[in-house]
Parts: structure tokens; C-alpha cells; sequence
């Protein structure tokens, strides 16, 4: 199998592979090339992947060679032409909401592999990027949190007087929210913490956290360890606790998603303006509309004192660890599809072969990807 390294458009910085990677995958007899630049910007250098045994070439030579082309970012506009149906592209391309790409992905017969929707199984937690970055999300927003509030995370004890510790609140407790708990009370902060999920309780509050429980929620256990849609009278119920939880909050940190839908709004704009001056909101979920109402994704709005950050993309600020678990959850994946000899191998009797993949031969494999273009 001949694997292409491709370099990522806009203002991603992370690389799909390291070089440590690249050598592994070489391991496999899998060739292995790399569009000259590719890791420049997540700190590794073309001779790093020369040095493992990778090929340093341009991007037209890695769209003409490669079987497999492989980017963290779904594919630029202008890139799609380049790609023929007889290749192979894995990519993050967050199908059950962009649902126009995969429309494109079929008229061109194309063979996709998102690596956003690996099943949230125990035999795939290797290969799990979504937990891998949302770790990164959840360490970087509590920094940025804590870097913009105007007072300190710990309590402090001086000669002028105790400072006391910043009140954190957490408004989803997957694993950004986790980390985030983690790297609150590392930094001296109280930490309260809301999700709809009862069985999170237990980790909330071995790292540390207050779980705060609203009760009435809707579990559904076949939902991949995802939070679901909640009644009205809950949704009441949860909205009522949190506003009064924001209004003695220091920091709110948002990360609570529903995949395919737009994130629920949690924190209403009445809510953010009855914050203290000087409060962050940090919104993990600002790509999918946000759980602040007056999100902006990739910007940062100040409302009556209160600054709300909308990031999207935390892991690119962190390219080369980012880079390093991406890559892990890579190679663990496409182990599945390299057979004994380096040859591609679609095994698609694999379940989690075939819940990765988006299309292939004309057809929709993913089940709830599929559910979703046939509304359409």
C-alpha cells in the first residue's frame, strides 16, 4: 500500500502522522509519501520523515501516487478533483453535520474513511480521536480561562489578605469536560459540574468536581456514552439550576455536544448578564452553534463585562502532542485495513471498518449517516 501524507490547508497546524508514526506504518511494509512541508508547523521536519524512511514529494505527486490519502482537515474545494475513485481519503470530515460533503463524496464515487465517527467501543478506544483531542480542548480552555479571568484560580494566603479560589462551573462532564475538571482543581479552583448523565457522577467527583444533579434526565445507553435530547420539563428544571449556578461563577467552561444536531443552548443570554464582571465562558461547542447563545465560533465577544471565547479548535494550539495522540489513533485504525503483506485491505466485515466509513462504491455505509442524507 502506498500512503500519502498530506499537508493541511487554513490555519490548522496539527499533521496527521509524526515521523515516530510514519516509522511504524513503514513497519507494516506500507510506503509511506509525504507532501514536502506537511509536519513544518506541528515542529516536525521533512528530514525527521526522511530519516524514518518516508518520501519527501510534492502534493501533485502524492494525489497522483498514493492509494490512500490521508489529512486531518476534510478535503479543499479544489482538492477534490484530484481524487480519484480508486483511492482511498480518511479525514475528520464531521459527516453528520456536513452532510453537502458527503453528497459530493458519492456523485464522485469516492471512498471515505471519517475518523470522527469510530464507534466508542472498548476495542476502539485506541483509535478514538474525537477523546483524543477533546483531552487537548479541555486542558487548553481551562488555561485560556485562566490566563483571561482578571482574578486567580487558587486560594492564596498573603500578607494582604486570602485570596480566595475561583468557582469553576462545567456544563458536561465527557472527556473535555473531564479534563477540564482535572486541570481546574490542579490550578486550585472549585469546580461544579452539570450533565445529564448519572453515571459520569462518579469521575466528576474523583477528580474533584461537585456533581450537580438535576433530576428526570433521559439516559439511553445505545447513544455511545453521548448525551441525548431531554424533555421540556427537564430542560426547565436543568436551565433553572444552571442560571444560578452561572451567577456565582468565576468561569464557565461549555462542552456539551449532540452529534448530527446543533449544540443545546445552556447558557441564555439573561443568564451571561447576570455573571460578575469579569467572568470567561469558554464554548467548546462553538463549531456546532455553541452553548452560549451569544457565541461566536473562532471569536471572542465581551458582553456586559463578561468575555465569552468560542474555540473550535484548541488541539492547533497544541500541534505536536495534538499531532502525536492523532496520529497514535491512526495507525491503531488503519492496522484494521493493512494486510499481512502492506496491502490495502477494506475489511468491512470489521464493524469498525464499516461504521468508519462514509462511502464507498456509490453507497452510504455508515448507518447514521445514511439516516441522515435519505431526510435530505
Amino acid at each position: 500500500m502506498i500512503l500519502g501524507l498530506l499537508k493541511e490547508h487554513g490555519t490548522e497546524t496539527r499533521v496527521a502522522l509524526l515521523p515516530e508514526t510514519v516509522k511504524s506504518f513503514i513497519g507494516l511494509k506500507v510506503e509511506v509519501l509525504v507532501e514536502k512541508g506537511a509536519g513544518v508547523s506541528a515542529f516536525a521536519e521533512d528530514t525527521e520523515y526522511e530519516a524514518v524512511g518516508a518520501k519527501i514529494i510534492s502534493r501533485k505527486e502524492v494525489f497522483d501516487r498514493a492509494e490512500v490519502l490521508l489529512q486531518i482537515q476534510p478535503p479543499a474545494e479544489e482538492d477534490l478533483p484530484k481524487i480519484r475513485n480508486s483511492q482511498v481519503w480518511i479525514s475528520a470530515f464531521n459527516p453528520l453535520w456536513e452532510t453537502a460533503l458527503v453528497k459530493t463524496f458519492l456523485s464522485q464515487g469516492l471512498t471515505t474513511f471519517s475518523l470522527d465517527l469510530i464507534p466508542r467501543t472498548t476495542r476502539a478506544q485506541a483509535m478514538d480521536i474525537l477523546s483524543s483531542m477533546a483531552t487537548v480542548s479541555g486542558y487548553m480552555a481551562v488555561l485560556e480561562a485562566a490566563i483571561k479571568l482578571p482574578t486567580f484560580f487558587p486560594m492564596f494566603m498573603t500578607a494582604a489578605g486570602t485570596i480566595r479560589p475561583a468557582n469553576v462551573l462545567i456544563l458536561g462532564a465527557g472527556v473535555a469536560g473531564l479534563q477540564a475538571i482535572a486541570t481546574s482543581r490542579k490550578l486550585g479552583a472549585q469546580v461544579q459540574v452539570f450533565d445529564v448523565r448519572s453515571a459520569v457522577k462518579e469521575e466528576v467527583m474523583s477528580l474533584g468536581g461537585k456533581f450537580v444533579e438535576v433530576e428526570g434526565a433521559t439516559e439511553d445507553k445505545a447513544a455511545g456514552g453521548y448525551a441525548v435530547e431531554q424533555t421540556e420539563e427537564f430542560k426547565k428544571r436543568q436551565q433553572q439550576a444552571i442560571n444560578e449556578h452561572a451567577a456565582k461563577a468565576n468561569v464557565v467552561i461549555c462542552t456539551a455536544q449532540i452529534p448530527g444536531k446543533k449544540a443545546p443552548v445552556l447558557l441564555p443570554a439573561h443568564a451571561v448578564e447576570s455573571m460578575k464582571s469579569g467572568s470567561v465562558i469558554i464554548d467548546l461547542a462553538a463549531s456546532s452553534g455553541g452553548n452560549c447563545e451569544l457565541t461566536k465560533d473562532n471569536q471572542t465577544v465581551v458582553h456586559k463585562g463578561v468575555t465569552i471565547i468560542g474555540q473550535s479548535n484548541y488541539p492547533a494550539q497544541k500541534p505536536l502532542d495534538a499531532s502525536r495522540m492523532f496520529g497514535k489513533n491512526v495507525f491503531n485504525f488503519m492496522k484494521l485495513i493493512i494486510g499481512k503483506e502492506g496491502e490495502l485491505n477494506l475489511n468491512f466485515d470489521d464493524d469498525i471498518v464499516k461504521g468508519t466509513c462514509i462511502t464507498h462504491k456509490g453507497e452510504v455505509y455508515n448507518e447514521r449517516v445514511k439516516s441522515i442524507i435519505e431526510k435530505n
